[in-house]
């Protein structure tokens, strides 16, 4: 083999750390806000929706059922976000801000719909945690478009 394909082997074959966008710490760390309140709202709901729900100033009628169902697919969620931040899966941070656009909307929806305050408790939280990594995202990019790219 010539020492170009060697030179190339040896690049191809060095461990990569990130996936997408080199540098994004910021982003990184919110998403630890994501993946806990995703993790300890599933286990409340599906141990103790009543409280849960009381603790989120619900007003309405939710049964003991859904609140269950609902904090199983919380919990499966805060495990996909905590596998993201893990495997700094940082192509998808886009698409879990793109997803809370349309949490916040439904959610706004539903507080008009019903009245009902646990809609605002849930507005704060999700709309926090999309302008922290959303903000994260824009300074990360903007520290990483600055930065002058290393040449291999």
């Amino acid at each position: 083999m010539s020492e170009g394909h060697l030179r190339l082997i040896r690049h191809l074959a060095k461990p990569q750390i990130c996936v997408y966008i080199h540098g994004v710490p910021r982003t990184r760390l919110s998403f630890y806000y994501l993946a806990t309140y995703l993790l300890g709202a599933g286990i409340a709901l599906v141990f103790a929706p009543s409280l849960a729900l009381r603790l989120l100033f619900a007003t309405g009628h939710y049964g003991d059922v859904m609140p269950r169902l609902l904090g199983v697919v919380l919990f499966a969620l805060g495990i996909v976000i905590v596998q993201i931040i893990r495997h700094r899966l940082e192509v998808l941070y886009t698409t879990t801000l793109v997803l809370r656009v349309f949490i916040v909307v439904v959610l706004a929806g539903l507080l008009i719909y019903s009245g009902d305050p646990l809609f605002i408790s849930l507005l704060v939280v999700v709309g926090f945690g999309m302008v922290l990594t959303g903000t994260s995202y824009l300074i990360d990019r903007r520290s990483a478009a600055a930065a002058p790219s290393v040449q291999h």
